[in-house]
């Protein structure tokens, strides 16, 4: 069986990820879309401390990126469009018909599951909504339903019009067409998907093939499990029945990922995965600081089993019981997650303000090391257009 040694398995992990090279390139246009196909989808996020999770994900690849440049392939070139993955997503739009089969499911699934969430009557809306959105086009949640009791605001007290917009989104009805100020505003799926998109319908066997195939390009080697996971389209079940049949074909071959304990992980990857992991670049000797919602940490425990580094996002953790802070950035030097920080824009002194550093054991946080932070930040600063860093006292803290 083909091992890979942890040293070959970060390597070749970084490279699917877009990590391990330079991050130079335009950032834009055709540049922008390869990287965002090459790497799948882009996880969007309403958080802003530095800027948004799908924002500092491209900045991190391409330091030349814009937040505007991702506005232009959304909104004009349509290019790419907005829907899940595992979490609401930016994806291309090339990508869109194998989305039909996730439509067909959804449309069965949450009329069960939203009847029961105390959305009895959605169902009577939808219609009407399409009506409005027809005659009047495009609008957001605050458009639909005047007429309708409102509770907290919340996600789990939409009114039933609120829902009926939901639901003909998740069903593929509607399309995301615009964010104002991170509100979705949705238009007639025709309105805004390219025709030559919509007129393509695969099979459900041709979408879970592809769903597969793609998953595992990008990460370069996968459990079955997390196969599943990358789209979180196709159930755990159809991605098993896939790679035994992959390995039977040869298009998979099983393998041993060495993890940072030593252990040996059983996974699933290309027959030429030798290869890749020798070709891919030797990651760059810089720092870079990475969001919570990197598509390199989306997988919690894959990561950390691959890097060492342990991390949770603790936005939901009363401050008191928070080991770091509200919204900590992890640190990548390398091929190794060095640390985190915690790092915000503050717009009234218009300055990125770092409170604390906190190295990995075992990581020396020595003037070279600093160096590369302060470069980091000098460019991140730019980026967020603010006119340079200021830190906190005591800013660099002990490890945890």
């Amino acid at each position: 069986m083909i091992t890979l040694s942890n040293a070959q398995a970060r390597r070749l992990f970084l490279d699917k990820h877009a990590l391990g090279e330079a991050p130079t390139g335009a950032g834009k246009g055709a540049d922008l879309l390869e990287l965002i196909t090459r790497l799948g989808f882009v996880q969007v996020d309403s958080v802003r401390t530095v800027e948004r999770a799908h924002h500092m994900i491209l900045f991190s690849r391409r330091q030349a990126y814009r937040p505007g440049n991702l506005d232009h392939l959304l909104e004009h070139d349509r290019s790419l469009f907005e829907h899940w993955t595992h979490d609401a997503s930016i994806i291309p739009t090339d990508f869109y018909p194998h989305w039909n089969m996730r439509f067909d499911r959804n449309d069965t699934k949450l009329r069960k599951q939203w009847r029961a969430w105390r959305r009895d009557g959605f169902e009577d809306k939808v219609q009407g909504v399409l009506d409005r959105i027809e005659d009047k086009g495009a609008c957001g949640s605050g458009d639909v339903g005047d007429d309708e009791a409102r509770g907290s605001g919340g996600w789990w007290d939409w009114h039933p019009s609120k829902t009926a917009l939901e639901f003909l989104w998740q069903t593929g009805q509607l399309a995301v067409s615009r964010r104002e100020q991170f509100r979705k505003f949705f238009d007639l799926t025709n309105r805004v998907i390219p025709q030559t998109q919509l007129t393509r319908k695969p099979t459900e066997k041709q979408s879970i093939d592809w769903l597969c195939n793609a998953a595992i390009d990008r990460l370069g080697f996968a459990t079955s499990g997390e196969i599943a996971a990358f789209w979180a389209s196709i159930s755990a079940a159809e991605a098993r029945i896939w790679c035994n049949e992959a390995v039977t074909s040869g298009h998979l071959t099983p393998i041993q990922i060495e993890q940072t304990d030593g252990q040996m992980r059983q996974c699933f990857a290309r027959p030429d995965v030798l290869m890749a992991a020798d070709n891919a670049p030797i990651p760059q000797n810089r720092m870079r600081i990475l969001s919570p919602f990197d598509p390199m940490l989306r997988d919690r425990k894959r990561a950390e089993k691959l890097f060492g580094f342990h991390y949770r996002i603790e936005i939901f953790t009363p401050a008191a019981k928070r080991q770091y802070g509200y919204y900590v950035f992890p640190m990548l030097e390398k091929d190794r997650l060095v640390g985190r920080i915690d790092v915000a824009t503050d717009r009234n002194a218009d300055r990125l303000h770092v409170t604390a550093v906190w190295p990995e054991r075992g990581v020396l946080w020595g003037k070279a090391r600093q160096d590369r932070l302060n470069a980091e930040l000098a460019r991140m600063s730019r980026f967020c257009v603010t006119s340079g860093v200021s830190f906190s006292d005591n800013w660099l803290r002990d490890p945890k």
